[in-house]
């Protein structure tokens, strides 16, 4: 096993052990992938101002988003297909995120259920993404769902209505379970950790879906139903809706805008998430920490403003805080960790970004998470 020190360690490892399809399915972006490219290399432009002779001792990173306390300003995001990642992947992740003290949100296109997730976690609460469907009973059905197994925060995704085309999904011929098409076959079998864990567990569907929605058995199903249930026609009618039907905290995720972001405070929403998708939606949209500052003026001091896109690193954390991110989303990173190493490897994940997290904090003359600003940042090379 080769030593472990960076969430690129956990990428190159996870792309050996994980089939091809998925592997790419998580690792991509929407046609030219320039705003998940930009999402994460407009981080590594922003400077840090390194302090000295500044008592480090007794640091802390513990915070809160929307009003849970949380160990690190770091929940992870709602990811489709994560348990074709690694065998009960939402599980072995939800589980992770549960000792280290930190939110895990299911998505909707997950591959364990929402009942699943709560067995495994022995009902810890976890968060819920849900998508804008045409079908409302189903989306009643999930939030009802979502009630009864504890969860604390509903995630509203927004920049879904329409799917963007990601080519290597389609080049791929995206499954699940993957078609037994030679080319899949001669890759899996190359992925012996994988192909095991996958024949001792009976959750390879779409456990959300699969069973709650008429015709819907697989991926190539799927991308029948959501071309017809996601709704081009949502509006701000609908969130509120949804609100009340919610009746909890509630997280707006997919707004890049600041008009967007002031009728995300209209709509009574506790947060919004300023996000891409992580570049796989609107190909050539700013990245995720380039739009964070001016939503933040905009509306920071009215709603609980995070962020998700390109966080790679501690350090990533760190400068999105100082830009006024109450709370950040790791999805790549975690995926990384799962592949390469299932619940360990998503605990390896968030270790390395606390670590990097707490030391560059106090390497900027921080002990809190609390008092970082933009005073940790070198002016000149940060977004306004």
């Amino acid at each position: 096993m080769p030593v472990i020190t960076n969430i690129e360690d956990l990428r190159v490892l996870a792309q050996k052990r994980v089939p091809r399809m998925f592997y790419d399915y998580a690792d991509s972006g929407s046609w030219t992938e320039s705003t998940y490219r930009a999402n994460e290399s407009d981080f590594q432009s922003i400077k840090l101002r390194q302090r000295v002779a500044v008592n480090m001792e007794n640091r802390s990173t513990a915070t809160t988003m929307v009003g849970q306390n949380v160990a690190m300003p770091v929940a992870i995001a709602p990811t489709g297909l994560t348990g074709m990642q690694h065998a009960d992947g939402e599980i072995l992740a939800a589980r992770a995120a549960k000792k280290f003290g930190i939110p895990f949100t299911l998505s909707t296109m997950s591959i364990c259920s929402i009942e699943d997730v709560a067995k495994g976690t022995d009902n810890h609460p976890f968060w819920f993404q849900l998508y804008v469907m045409k079908d409302r009973a189903f989306i009643e059905a999930l939030i009802d769902r979502a009630k009864a197994a504890g969860c604390s925060a509903l995630v509203l995704t927004l920049d879904l209505q329409i799917l963007g085309q990601r080519h290597k999904d389609l080049k791929n011929g995206l499954s699940a379970p993957p078609k037994l098409t030679l080319a899949n076959m001669i890759n899996i079998a190359t992925k012996p950790r994988w192909a095991l864990g996958m024949a001792g567990t009976s959750r390879r569907q779409f456990g959300n879906i699969v069973g709650h929605v008429k015709g819907v058995t697989d991926m190539g199903n799927l991308a029948a139903w959501t071309a017809q249930q996601f709704d081009p026609a949502l509006n701000w009618g609908d969130v509120e809706w949804i609100k009340k039907r919610w009746g909890g905290k509630l997280i707006l995720k997919g707004i890049q805008d600041v008009e967007d972001a002031q009728l995300a405070v209209n709509s009574g929403a506790d947060a919004l998430i300023v996000s891409n998708h992580g570049g796989r939606q609107l190909d050539g949209a700013e990245s995720s920490i380039r739009a964070l500052p001016q939503i933040v003026d905009a509306v920071g001091g009215k709603i609980e403003v995070h962020m998700d896109g390109g966080i790679r690193s501690g350090q990533d954390v760190l400068k999105a805080r100082a830009l006024g991110a109450q709370g950040t989303y790791i999805g790549r990173a975690f995926l990384y960790g799962l592949g390469a190493m299932g619940e360990e490897g998503v605990s390896k994940c968030l270790e390395i970004i606390h670590r990097e997290l707490d030391l560059t904090m106090a390497f900027c003359g921080h002990t809190q998470i609390g008092t970082v600003d933009k005073g940790v940042l070198l002016p000149g090379t940060f977004p306004t």
